[in-house]
């Protein structure tokens, strides 16, 4: 094959998956498939995100609190430790950059109490890679989310 011919065998490739900015308006799966997250447009015209869905909205046996709605009782701010975890905007602040990016944005971790930077990529239309983060990027942890598909 001729150098010609793969360059540009190259370039169509790449240009096979045009992201536009609402195609991470959705319902997610993340990893573990426990939970749903909603990302949608803020009033401000961030994007942001909520638990939509909790594949166990409870606390479990051996709890102090078992059988009752999870809540954000490690939030270093004591007002809100009584916020249930369902329904909870949980991802604040991104702004699309273009080519599938999404930055900016905030994070933050109900079972530890603690806020992350955060970025988002849409690796195709089904896939959506989170990376949460402090300070810089290379200091963080990926996630991958599937688009929630209804059965």
């Amino acid at each position: 094959m001729k150098w010609s011919a793969l360059l540009a065998l190259v370039l169509l490739s790449g240009a096979a998956f045009a992201v536009e900015e609402s195609e991470v308006l959705a319902e997610w799966v993340v990893e573990t498939g426990d939970a749903r997250v909603e990302i949608y447009k803020a009033a401000d015209g961030t994007y942001e995100g909520r638990l939509c869905w909790l594949k166990e909205p409870e606390y479990p046996q051996g709890d102090p609190e078992a059988g009752k709605p999870k809540r954000d009782r490690e939030n270093p701010d004591k007002s809100l430790r009584d916020r249930p975890i369902q329904g909870l905007v949980f991802m604040t602040g991104f702004k699309f950059d273009g080519d599938g990016k999404w930055k900016g944005g905030k994070v933050y971790d109900a079972e530890s109490g603690k806020t992350y930077s955060c970025k988002m990529t849409l690796k195709d239309r089904d896939t959506l890679e989170i990376r949460g983060y402090i300070g810089v990027s290379l200091l963080g942890r990926n996630q991958t989310w599937k688009r929630h598909t209804a059965k």
